[in-house]
């Protein structure tokens, strides 16, 4: 079940895939201290002469990047301050001269980085490699790319020379577009309208079987022709991973009011649902009281809000650097958006170290392009769930609909479960929980309920953790007997199932709102 089941005679159309994609390349070798002072061994540096053979190497690349630039016709400029907006300059750049294709300027400017240093270590009385911070120049490179885009090269010309490249999907998919005749019309990075939807989705699709290597290399190699040369007798050779992927459905509505009214509902859905502090700020190692005030510390990065963002509101959940949230666009737009930082949290299936000879199993998702593709996929199983929450919303039940099943006892594999009591304090608890818009991304954990429901109850006590383990058990039991959870094949995880959010959040909107209220809805 997704929102625009409810909607498809006001919606025109929706598409799914890569939003903004920041990628990483980086040279191994020279990625830690063990390493870099190896290849100094290697190259026969003395570590008295590092710095003078660095700043040679720094002078050949920026000379090599600012050949490429007279040589692509583009200008060249330095930027005195590191906050200065680079897209935004750019993008004027590329109005004043009227570039819809190629290069379109190329900025130096000083910032900060992590690189290697030379320092003596005075008990030992030797010379010592480490990383720590610097400031050093870095070059951008901006282009409006025939075949992906807009976007740019931000590439370090001081050791360990890390690159960073930006694409964005929607961009790559007006390129797409006109490519094979497709008319539509695009506001920023996002599509109003699509004259053939079912094309476009099989375009963003071939996106992700992209030879992202040999795509990526060919970017820097633009930037910075003679970087092989320079940083002989290092082989290049760039290992590319994406650090944050931004995977975006958009359901494109008929007209601006539709979604501004929906928009509306479904932030007063989302204000009612969390109202509270132990909803607001999602719990990490602390706990609620039963008066509803937060215990303990309350991590930063596992927070939730709603806010009004022009031109329309945002609702949005962090959970361990990642996150989901829902927002109005270029007027007639509705999108739902998981962002990935963390790729440690998800599972994927090969084979270990991509050895041929061992057997495929779940291992944690690396942040290499070679798990983009199941990076994803579990974006868009994630969208799609927060859909499937928010869809509950417009269902068209009454209350004793929604919730009349599972206010009644029920069998399963020849067992007896008890009917939950919607009104019962813990069965109450149970139902925020599964209401917390959070689960959309990865699902929850035992331990993960338990802390929720107990809070720091026998955290240091082996004996109250397992008696509160084993309780948490049971209501998981109850919850999948009722249909309201299930459990994530070959894992410990649990996701909400479509009918758990239809029911905990139509429990929770009845609770947090006011008799009268409820009696203006009814007259």
């Amino acid at each position: 079940m997704q929102l625009h089941d409810f909607y498809t005679k006001q919606i025109q159309g929706a598409i799914h895939g890569l939003d903004r994609i920041r990628f990483r390349g980086t040279l191994r070798w020279m990625a830690n201290d063990y390493g870099f002072k190896t290849f100094l061994t290697r190259a026969g540096i003395l570590l008295k002469d590092f710095g003078g053979w660095a700043q040679d190497k720094t002078q050949r690349i920026r000379a090599s990047c600012e050949e490429a630039a007279r040589g692509l016709g583009i200008e060249t400029r330095y930027l005195r301050s590191s906050v200065v907006d680079k897209e935004a300059l750019a993008r004027q750049i590329a109005a004043e001269k009227v570039i819809r294709n190629g290069s379109i300027v190329m900025f130096s400017v000083l910032e900060s980085c992590v690189a290697p240093g030379v320092d003596g270590n005075r008990a030992t009385k030797q010379k010592e490699v480490h990383f720590r911070p610097r400031r050093c120049v870095f070059v951008y490179h901006y282009w409006d790319d025939p075949e992906v885009g807009f976007g740019h090269v931000r590439l370090q010309t001081w050791v360990p020379y890390t690159v960073h490249i930006c694409l964005n999907g929607r961009h790559w998919l007006e390129k797409q577009l006109i490519e094979h005749g497709v008319s539509h019309l695009k506001e920023g990075n996002c599509f109003k309208w699509l004259a053939d939807v079912k094309r476009a989705q099989a375009l963003l699709d071939k996106q992700l079987r992209t030879g992202w290597p040999k795509l990526l290399d060919r970017l820097v190699q633009r930037t910075c022709p003679e970087l092989e040369r320079v940083l002989e007798p290092l082989v290049w050779q760039y290992y590319w991973s994406a650090d944050e992927t931004e995977y975006a459905t958009d359901l494109m509505y008929r007209s601006r009011e539709q979604v501004e009214a929906l928009s509306q509902r479904l932030l007063w859905e989302g204000m009612k649902i969390s109202d509270a502090p132990s909803v607001m700020r999602y719990m990490g190692k602390g706990g609620v009281s039963e008066t509803g005030n937060i215990r303990g510390r309350i991590p930063e990065e596992i927070v939730s809000d709603y806010r009004r963002r022009a031109p329309g509101v945002r609702i949005k959940h962090w959970v361990n650097q990642n996150s989901v949230k829902m927002y109005s666009k270029a007027g007639n737009v509705l999108r739902v958006e998981t962002t990935i930082n963390n790729t440690r949290q998800f599972k994927v299936y090969r084979r270990p170290n991509d050895d041929a000879q061992q057997a495929k199993k779940y291992l944690r998702m690396r942040k290499g392009v070679s798990d983009l593709a199941r990076r994803c996929q579990v974006s868009q199983r994630s969208n799609e769930r927060y859909l499937e929450a928010l869809a509950t919303t417009a269902t068209g039940e009454t209350l004793q609909e929604t919730l009349g099943g599972v206010c009644q006892p029920c069998r399963k594999a020849k067992r007896r479960y008890r009917a939950l009591a919607p009104w019962d304090r813990e069965d109450q608890r149970l139902m925020e929980y599964l209401a917390k818009g959070e689960h959309a991304i990865n699902g929850f954990r035992n331990a993960d309920l338990r802390v929720w429901l107990y809070g720091e109850l026998g955290e240091h006590d082996p004996q109250k953790r397992k008696k509160a383990s084993g309780r948490c058990t049971r209501r998981l039991a109850l919850l999948r007997a009722h249909g309201l959870i299930r459990k994530v094949t070959k894992s410990n995880r649990y996701v909400v199932t479509a009918k758990g959010m239809k029911v905990s959040r139509a429990l929770l909107t009845a609770s947090a709102t006011r008799t009268e209220e409820l009696m203006k809805m009814a007259a």
